[in-house]
């Protein structure tokens, strides 16, 4: 049955102007453009479009440190974002940039809305400010020392020690991140967006159905501690658009990111005259608008950004889709370990389509995480659309070729299997439509698994030994070509690199409703390997280059190696009042909700512990459990929102992934103290 006509509009999370992209960046965007493949092959108007996001102290600082303008830096960013998208098949159909002149003017329209409405408030706000650089400075630039536990090198809203969340204003010693010097605080009057205004509207519309199940469940803790006022400003410096009317203030780089998903469309409309953008965008639309984000960014997109489209006259998202982080061999992605790969890297040594396959033979609708285990991708590459599916095609093509003058059978008697394969476009493509790819992938592969069976039970390699039974060597290998050529169709919106070599070699461009009709008496190209095995040989060469490339030499200054400034000193007694233990970890544990924290049952020779650690992102819960580990056992307990730690343990490095349990030698027993 033919579909409706659908006008659909797909945008992808704004990948950051200020670095390259990696593989855990491409997930989200392999997953949108298998739905939107998906969706024009169905032969449906759809328009996807994507933008780098441009803006903010980050960039402005990093291009200062090139000794370049932002501008030059994010063009250069931004060749070679659009180099790696394309070479991994994502095929926008508008990539842009939030620093354009149609996101100014459409930032400039919404805000110039939201104020005349009365959404908008000013309010005088104390910050820190680093006097050398001259600037505000953001909280992520401001470190010191936590004001719960008194973890030093902390950044100014949280501790990566004890989980605290704070105020920079409340960090103890606070330093500029900039430049070094000791922040001041001054005041500053700044902009507001009034987001309770809009807390009915927002309840409703995260519960109508445009938002997945967790993700709703998880906004209803914004509401449960009550909205907040949203400060959509920035003082100068700051690289981004100026707010109309304020000068000297910038809007927040929040503000305008997702406003580039409408910049882009807005550049796409005007320069290729495809899409009007008012059928789109304005209230009332029919069309069907559609977000592809990653967990870290619900909030933004689920509450700030409806609100600021209602405010401003403007229809809201269809549906927001949200999808989990990657993790590599089991663990967070590691540059020591060489998994912390580049979209480049990867490229450089594999095919794109294995990884698209491979992501896709994993991805649900639900916001769940996905382990790219290495050992695994290789062999359900290999197993799959090597071993299964090509295979059918490399056993039937070279019969069709050599004894049938690379011809089908003009006629096809039994045609059950065929009729089979051809049934299961609907349920696939249902699974394709609901982003149940992980499904789609599996029925694909189930009935892969029935047209190699019927070609080995049927055994055409024996029966050509036979003239008189050509005949039906011919029909065999023409079904098995056409189950081929089904399982292919189906297969394209994943590998489309994989699907092109087919249609070159069947002689045929695809749509989807192409799997309705059967091929006969149909001329094919010469065949030839249409996908070469994963060699481990070459994943492994990616991991060393990965581990070459994430070797940068320590920061310099002056020609010597820059080091962590040795704390200020202490007299023995002070020492003395730590009682250090040997621990065994019994237990180690996910915290819900907590970025950094793992929860450790800690054995101290009988008297069990619970601390709360955070090295979450070094550590798997599994690599922890009956190791031993120093703590800290005196230290007071302290509640924090996921419980009571009861202690510390000791951990070196220079954090993220290269951090580092202290282990003592073997022998050491569970409650001893450390001398």
């Amino acid at each position: 049955m033919p579909t409706a006509m659908r006008k659909i509009l797909v945008t992808n999370a704004l990948p950051y102007a200020n670095g390259p992209i990696h593989i855990g960046h491409m997930l989200g965007y392999i997953q949108a453009d298998i739905w939107v493949r998906f969706q024009k092959f169905r032969g449906h108007e759809c328009h996807y479009v994507c933008a780098d996001d441009a803006h903010g102290t980050p960039i402005m600082l990093k291009a200062q440190q090139l000794g370049i303008e932002p501008e030059q830096l994010i063009a250069q960013i931004k060749e070679s974002h659009q180099a790696d998208f394309a070479d991994f098949h994502i095929a926008f159909d508008n990539y842009h940039s939030t620093h354009s002149d149609e996101n100014r003017e459409l930032a400039e329209l919404i805000y110039t809305r939201l104020r005349n409405q009365g959404y908008i408030k000013t309010k005088t706000i104390e910050q820190l400010y680093d006097p050398e650089k001259q600037m505000f400075l953001p909280d992520r630039f401001v470190k010191g020392d936590c004001p719960k536990c008194g973890a030093t090198d902390q950044y100014g809203d949280n501790c990566d020690v004890c989980g605290a969340t704070y105020s920079p204003t409340e960090l103890k010693n606070p330093k500029s991140a900039v430049s070094g010097a000791t922040p001041e605080l001054r005041q500053s009057e700044h902009y507001f967006f009034d987001l309770p205004a809009f807390e009915s509207m927002l309840k409703e519309w995260t519960r109508s159905g445009s938002l997945q199940d967790e993700m709703a469940n998880k906004l209803n803790e914004w509401f449960e501690a009550g909205l907040q006022m949203w400060d959509i400003s920035r003082d100068a410096p700051y690289f981004g658009f100026e707010i109309p009317d304020a000068p000297g203030k910038y809007f927040y780089v929040w503000l305008d990111a997702p406003i580039g998903y409408m910049g882009s469309f807005k550049h796409y409309c005007n320069t290729t005259n495809k899409a009007d953008f008012d059928d789109y965008w304005q209230l009332g639309s029919d069309a069907e608008l559609y977000h592809f984000i990653g967990k870290d960014i619900i909030y933004f997109h689920s509450l700030f950004w409806p609100a600021m489209l209602k405010g401003a006259n403007f229809r809201q998202p269809t549906n927001v889709w949200a999808h989990g982080f990657i993790t590599v061999n089991g663990t967070k992605m590691s540059k020591s370990k060489g998994t912390f790969i580049m979209a480049r890297t990867y490229l450089d040594h594999l095919d794109p389509d294995y990884l698209r396959y491979y992501f896709a033979a994993k991805l649900t609708s639900r916001i769940d995480d996905l382990d790219l285990n290495l050992t695994d991708f290789a062999q359900r590459v290999n197993s799959d659309l090597v071993g299964k599916v090509v295979n059918i095609a490399s056993r039937c093509a070279s019969f069709i070729t050599k004894k049938f003058d690379s011809t089908l059978a003009v006629e096809i008697t039994d045609r059950t299997l065929i009729h089979e394969f051809q049934a299961a476009a609907e349920p696939i493509a249902l699974a394709f439509e609901k982003r149940e790819f992980a499904k789609a992938m599996r029925d694909i592969m189930a009935l892969a698994d029935k047209a190699n069976l019927y070609i080995a039970e049927q055994e055409p390699w024996q029966l050509i030994k036979d003239p008189n039974r050509a005949a039906e060597v011919h029909e065999i290998c023409s079904v098995g070509i056409n189950l081929f050529r089904l399982l292919m169709i189906y297969l394209t919106p994943v590998v489309p690199a994989l699907a092109q070599r087919v249609q070159e070699f069947l002689n045929e461009e695809f749509t989807w409703d192409s799997h309705q009709r059967i091929l006969t008496a149909h001329t094919v190209r010469p065949f030839s390997a249409l996908l070469q095995r994963i060699d481990m040989e070459k994943v492994n060469a990616m991991i060393e280059d990965s581990k070459q490339q994430n070797e940068a030499p320590a920061a310099t200054r002056n020609g010597e190696l820059e080091r962590d400034p040795i704390s200020p000193e202490i007299q023995y007694d002070d020492f003395a009042k730590v009682d250090l233990r040997i621990a065994l970890i019994a237990n180690a544990e996910q915290v819900e909700g907590a970025d950094k924290l793992l929860k450790l049952t800690l054995d101290l020779g009988g008297e069990i512990r619970t601390v709360f650690a955070g090295i979450k992102s070094a550590y798997a819960p599994d690599q922890l459990i009956g190791q031993h580990t120093v703590m800290v056992a005196n230290l007071a307990p302290r509640k924090m929102r996921f419980g009571v730690s009861e202690g510390m343990v000791l951990a070196a490095g220079p954090g993220g992934d290269e951090l580092y349990i202290l282990n003592p030698h073997e022998g050491a027993k569970p409650g001893m103290r450390v001398k």
